[in-house]
C-alpha cells in the first residue's frame, strides 16, 4: 500500500500522542495555530495532506478548546484534500450525557458525533466509552477500543489468590462481570443511589468480600467519590485489599487527596487523558500508546482488528 500515512495531533494530547507514533513507526506532522486577539485560533498544516490517510489525535475532555481543536484540524484536512481522516479519540469527552434522564436536557453524546462526522472524519477509533451505544451515534465507522487488554495483563502480573472483581455501581455490572469472566473470579457490585452528580446518597454491597482481595472496575475516575466510597465499604465488610482500575483519569476537584486517606492500596489507569501525578503514591499510569498504535497500523493495511479485543 503506497497510501501515505501521515500523524497530528492537538496540543493537549501531544504526550500521548508522540508516544502513538513511536509504536506506530512514524513521527507527528507538523502543525502550527495562528492565534487571534480575542482567544481565537485556527490550525494550519504545514506539510500537503493531499492524498493521505490522516490520523488526528487528541482527547475532547473540557475546557471545550479540546473538542474545537479537533474539529477544526479535521475540517483543515478534508479542505485540503486528505483521501481518509480518521480521529483517534483516547478518552471521548461528553459521553456521559447520552440520554436524557430528565426534560429539557441535551444529548450531548450525540451531537458531538454529528459535529464530527459534519467536521469530514471518515472514521472514528476510540476507548472505553462511557455507553457502547455511543457507537450508534456515529454515522462512519467507529472502532471502540477496549483498556480490559491493558489492564487484565496488569492484574495477572499481580497473581493475586482469593481475587474477586467489583463494580462501584450497578451501571458498571456488566464490565465487571466481563472481566470476572475472563478470569475466573467472582463479582461484587455497589448499589449507589445520587442526590445529584457526583454526590452520593447512599451505598450498599451485593456480595461477599471477606478475606478476598478485591479489584474495582470502572471506565473513569472523575472525583473519585464513588470509587474511594465503595473501597471504604468493600475494606470495611472484610476485604484484605482493595484496589481499583479506570481507564479515563479526568480526576478533578479532591480527587487526589480522596484516593490518598481512602481504602485503595493502588489505583490503575491509563494515558488516554494527560494527569500530573500530584504526590500520590497510590496511582499507576499505564500507556494505551502500544494498543492504539497496533490498531491504526491494522486499519491502514484493512486488516481485521476482532482478535486485538479481549473483553
Amino acid at each position: 500500500m503506497n497510501q501515505k500515512v501521515l500523524f497530528f495531533s492537538t496540543r493537549s494530547g501531544l504526550k500521548l500522542s508522540e508516544k502513538i507514533a513511536y509504536y506506530y513507526g512514524n513521527v507527528l506532522g507538523k502543525i502550527c495555530f495562528l492565534k487571534f486577539k480575542d482567544g481565537e485560533y485556527t490550525p494550519c498544516f504545514e506539510q500537503s495532506v493531499r492524498g493521505s490517510r490522516v490520523f488526528l489525535i487528541g482527547s475532547t475532555f473540557p475546557p471545550v478548546d479540546n473538542l474545537m481543536e479537533l474539529l477544526l484540524m479535521c475540517d483543515a484536512a478534508r479542505r485540503a484534500s486528505a483521501h481518509d481522516i480518521t480521529l483517534v479519540i483516547p478518552y471521548f469527552g461528553w459521553a456521559r450525557q447520552d440520554h436524557k434522564d430528565i426534560p429539557r436536557t441535551p444529548i450531548a453524546a450525540k451531537l458531538v458525533a454529528n459535529l464530527i462526522v459534519a467536521s469530514g472524519a471518515t472514521r472514528v477509533m476510540t476507548m472505553d466509552l462511557h455507553a457502547d451505544q455511543i457507537q450508534g451515534f456515529f454515522d462512519i465507522p467507529v472502532d471502540h477500543l477496549y483498556a480490559s487488554r491493558i489492564f487484565i495483563d496488569y492484574i495477572k502480573k499481580l497473581n493475586i489468590d482469593k481475587l474477586t472483581m467489583a463494580s462501584p455501581d450497578m451501571g458498571g455490572a456488566k464490565r465487571a462481570r466481563s472481566y470476572a469472566g475472563y478470569l475466573g473470579t467472582d463479582v461484587v457490585i455497589c448499589y449507589k443511589e445520587r442526590k445529584k452528580a457526583n454526590e452520593i446518597d447512599f451505598m450498599n454491597l451485593i456480595g461477599n468480600v471477606k478475606e478476598k482481595n478485591i479489584i474495582l472496575i470502572d471506565d473513569m475516575v472523575d472525583t473519585a467519590g464513588t470509587l474511594t466510597e465503595a473501597a471504604n465499604l468493600i475494606k470495611e465488610k472484610g476485604a484484605k485489599s482493595v484496589r481499583a482500575i479506570a481507564t479515563h483519569p479526568i480526576l478533578s476537584e479532591k480527587s487526589y487527596e480522596k484516593i490518598r486517606k481512602s481504602a485503595l492500596e493502588e489505583l490503575v489507569v491509563t494515558d488516554t487523558i494527560p494527569i500530573i501525578i500530584k504526590n500520590s503514591e497510590k496511582i499507576r499510569v499505564l500507556s494505551c500508546a502500544p494498543l492504539f498504535a497496533e490498531v491504526m497500523q491494522s486499519v491502514h493495511n484493512d486488516e481485521s482488528i476482532s482478535h486485538k479485543f479481549i473483553i
